[in-house]
């Protein structure tokens, strides 16, 4: 089935992919064998943990400010996030020589914020949320006429991370079911889209943290929901949803769960000790939903998008030490 009133389509990923490969090589896909004999499952990991930033995001960041015109990125451009969205847009900056402020909430992770000033971008610090520094940022922007980048509702940005999916079908076109992590949703956005144009029975399973359920109740209700962001992982720490990815995946998404703050933990404590890699706690989300429907997979081929590696080392000690 095929919807002519979304704002990005298989057509926009496909000239992403092309735009973003002289920057950005393919990602990893790989199985593991005591990942899944623990799970009892087989399941492929997109490792997004490996691009230059530690996240999926610097896709749809190189694709965006690659389109931008001369006039705008003479201007520069400003954004809010949590880390790895500010990151992909301080690397894409960087590559195509515009300025780039970053605003972030107070207590944003160490790593990430280090990690956008190396790539450099200035990082500014405004309020207790993302939400608090997004509402500061489209004011500056409206008052100093940078290109503002919401984390969500741009185009460019879905058709961007939308090649995380078209790079794992056509490696692993078997996949039965995608687990994406849902923050504002442009990951899941893209995955749906790209899954509808090449394999429409692929189930696209977005996945949200408990603690931040705001994306998931508007998904559920068919209307915003605004809702707390209380929860370990930051990147999925939003609060109010994004209008472009909720259009997406109220069309094309086919189902949604939260996990819990323990199952976020328990992910990241697996791909750590089973995969030897290290998942944030967004990165680690899409895992936990494969852990927590793991009763109605067997015997399906599973695909985990692993979005992030950038934990903190304090965070990491409170995965390994804290419980949880």
């Amino acid at each position: 089935m095929f919807h002519d009133d979304l704002p990005v389509t298989i057509t926009d990923v496909l000239a992403a992919r092309r735009r973003i490969a002289p920057y950005l090589r393919p990602t990893p896909t790989q199985a593991y064998p005591s990942l899944n004999r623990v799970l009892g499952l087989s399941i492929w990991v997109k490792h997004e943990n490996h691009q230059p930033v530690g996240a999926f995001k610097v896709r749809g960041g190189v694709n965006l400010i690659a389109r931008m015109s001369a006039a705008e990125r003479k201007r520069g451009v400003i954004a809010a996030s949590t880390g790895n969205h500010g990151q992909s847009v301080a690397f894409a900056a960087r590559l195509f020589g515009v300025r780039a402020i970053v605003a972030v909430p107070e207590g944003t992770n160490p790593t990430k914020v280090q990690a956008m000033r190396d790539l450099g971008a200035e990082v500014v610090f405004h309020g207790k949320s993302y939400d608090d520094a997004r509402l500061w940022v489209e004011e500056e922007a409206a008052r100093r006429g940078y290109r503002y980048i919401h984390s969500g509702n741009e185009p460019d940005l879905i058709a961007g991370v939308g090649t995380i999916t078209l790079e794992f079908l056509e490696e692993r076109p078997e996949l039965d079911t995608l687990f994406v992590p849902v923050g504002g949703g442009s990951g899941a956005a893209g995955a749906a889209i790209v899954a509808r144009a090449l394999k429409p029975e692929l189930r696209v399973v977005g996945v949200q943290a408990e603690g931040a359920p705001a994306a998931y109740l508007s998904w559920k209700e068919g209307r915003f929901v605004e809702a707390p962001a209380r929860t370990f992982a930051e990147g999925l720490a939003t609060s109010t949803p994004f209008e472009m990815p909720q259009r997406i995946m109220r069309q094309l998404l086919d189902d949604f769960i939260l996990v819990s703050e323990d199952e976020i933990k328990n992910a990241v404590r697996l791909y750590l000790e089973q995969t030897h890699n290290l998942a944030e706690g967004a990165g680690a989300a899409a895992l936990a939903g494969a852990v927590k429907l793991a009763a109605d997979l067997a015997g399906k081929q599973v695909g985990v998008i692993l979005s992030g590696g950038n934990i903190s080392p304090g965070q990491l000690r409170e995965v390994l030490c804290g419980g949880g």
